[in-house]
């Protein structure tokens, strides 16, 4: 078994060819700074459709620390995200995006205060640099809302950017949700979690992954994992419903005993809609409950590697890899390169 390096970097990639060897320079260097040469840098191509694998694999051949992880399909951020620390096996692992709006150089800043104690130390961002007014008003009402109906206490204004202990990291990827929130879930595991404050930079190169539909289905996602408030929401807007119907009836039997007849048709209607509208609301939230009840139960993969590489050689992992223990994982990543007979037959395989 190979010596574990003292450093994983993960960092998911998804059409990120314009700034991926900026990034692979700066986090290379950062990562020497604290490490030396025993660090390794896991850049995940999460099903890119430009030449961002051809650029990993260029990277791989030039600097023996870059290990590339190709995966099947896009399978968004999250996931590959989790394939990336799948593949770690530093004592300690930063998880930052590949688009350097997170500088890597804050890993020198990170370093002391895990030396310090903590478990985690994750970045808050005081400013956000060459962001709309909308992502930002809509980032500040998702961190709040999320932040007033979560079971747990997740800190507003950060992201996935972070620096964990090896035992933080084995805990997180012993979650089996395929709906993955990473910062709740980090949030939700509690131990020593330090917040280092940074200004945000603007994107390198490119432009965001993250549109409006994928914002959604995010804020979604994070709400329903660590949160039955909305459940509670709908059950009282039944209770209130359900009672304003009482009053509406008793309103109507006194004025059918005073002899008096109710009219206004547009009245009646509006409060069918109105009725109407709060029961597909509650049931639109059961139902997106269940839905993540549903995708639980059928237990399929949760992501699917096509190759890893390691300088020019590539190598497959076991089909079940996603699903494994923290230590058979690191096993098959280290059998996967073994020199000899106990390397796969299928090493040669290009990607």
């Amino acid at each position: 078994m190979t010596q574990a390096p003292s450093l994983s970097i993960v960092a998911p990639c998804h059409n990120e060819e314009e700034g991926l060897r900026e990034f692979c320079r700066r986090a290379a260097a950062a990562a020497q700074s604290v490490a030396g040469d025993s660090f390794e840098l896991i850049l995940v191509d999460d099903g890119s459709s430009d030449g961002t694998w051809e650029i990993i694999s260029d990277l791989a051949a030039k600097l023996p620390q870059v290990l590339g992880v190709r995966l099947l399909r896009n399978h968004g951020h999250q996931l590959a995200s989790t394939a990336g620390l799948s593949a770690s096996r530093g004592e300690r692992v930063l998880l930052i995006d590949a688009d350097l709006q997170d500088p890597p150089e804050l890993l020198l800043m990170m370093m002391p205060i895990m030396e310090r104690g903590a478990d985690v130390v994750y970045g808050l961002r005081t400013r956000r640099e060459g962001e709309s007014w909308f992502k930002l008003a809509t980032a500040s009402l998702f961190y709040r809302t999320l932040s007033s109906l979560a079971s747990v206490t997740i800190p507003r204004d950060t992201g996935d950017f972070r620096l964990m202990r090896r035992r933080v990291v084995d805990i997180l990827l012993a979650m089996p949700e395929r709906d993955r929130f990473i910062r709740g879930m980090v949030s939700w595991i509690g131990g020593r979690q330090v917040a280092l404050p940074y200004e945000r930079d603007a994107r390198f190169a490119g432009t965001t992954k993250y549109p409006l539909r994928k914002m959604i289905n995010f804020a979604l996602d994070a709400i329903t994992s660590f949160s039955t408030t909305p459940l509670r929401i709908a059950t009282w807007l039944g209770m209130i419903s359900a009672s304003v119907a009482m009053a509406l009836l008793v309103y109507t039997f006194i004025r059918w005993l005073q002899g008096e007849t109710v009219t206004g048709w547009s009245s009646i209607m509006a409060a069918v809609s109105a009725f109407s509208a709060i029961q597909l609301i509650c049931i639109g939230i059961i139902g997106e409950y269940l839905g993540r009840l549903v995708q639980e139960s059928k237990r399929r993969p949760m992501f699917m590697i096509e190759t890893i590489l390691r300088g020019n050689e590539h190598a497959e992992l076991p089909t079940a890899f996603s699903e494994m223990g923290a230590g058979d994982k690191r096993a098959a990543l280290d059998a996967a390169f073994a020199p000899g007979e106990a390397r796969s037959k299928k090493n040669s395989r290009t990607g």
